[in-house]
């Protein structure tokens, strides 16, 4: 039988070349996203810079920028919580740890809304990472101290029924998909 972490070896390698599909096939919209983002309007708000085959939640941040802080995230180091300096649209942008985009300067923040991407989801909140914890850790931290909303942003062809998850993972309030919001 296999291990937890050879079953989420298993599963992400699935699920990466799920994503690339759907990234190749040019399905990626952050719409639905935008308007999950419109009924909260000035809340402190973490995205993130897409890497490779990730859904680009850029053009929802972009409008929440309008009416808010709005961060991305700063690798700290192994083992360590992510944090979150402040973005804008026009800001001068530079490589971070495992080669994120993350503003050159600008104020730390700490987001109360947190758009999450993910290798893969399932509909219970569940959510596959990269494997470094660094979400789960940061969620963790942000939900010790106030409601924390994280919401997965992924392509919906990322879902999956099956997610070997451990104690440690950090579940999703709400999933969002170039399909549309699905409730958990």
């Amino acid at each position: 039988m296999a291990t937890l972490t050879e079953r989420k070896a298993e599963a992400r390698a699935a699920a990466f070349a799920r994503r690339k599909i759907s990234h190749e096939m040019g399905q990626g919209t952050a719409a639905h996203l935008s308007s999950v983002l419109a009924g909260y309007r000035g809340v402190p708000l973490g995205g993130y810079m897409a890497m490779r085959t990730e859904i680009d939640p850029t053009p929802a941040m972009e409008e929440a920028a309008a009416h808010g802080v709005v961060g991305v995230p700063v690798i700290m180091g192994a083992g360590m919580p992510l944090r979150f300096r402040t973005w804008a649209p026009d800001a001068v942008m530079v490589k971070g740890g495992f080669g994120a985009l993350i503003p050159q300067t600008g104020e730390w923040m700490e987001p109360e809304i947190l758009i999450v991407p993910l290798v893969a989801f399932d509909r219970k909140g569940g959510r596959l990472g990269y494997g470094g914890g660094f979400y789960d850790r940061t969620l963790e931290m942000l939900r010790a101290k106030r409601p924390t909303l994280a919401i997965g942003f992924a392509y919906a062809g990322q879902e999956t029924e099956d997610l070997p998850l451990e104690a440690t993972d950090q579940p999703l309030d709400l999933i969002v998909t170039e399909d549309g919001i699905l409730s958990l």
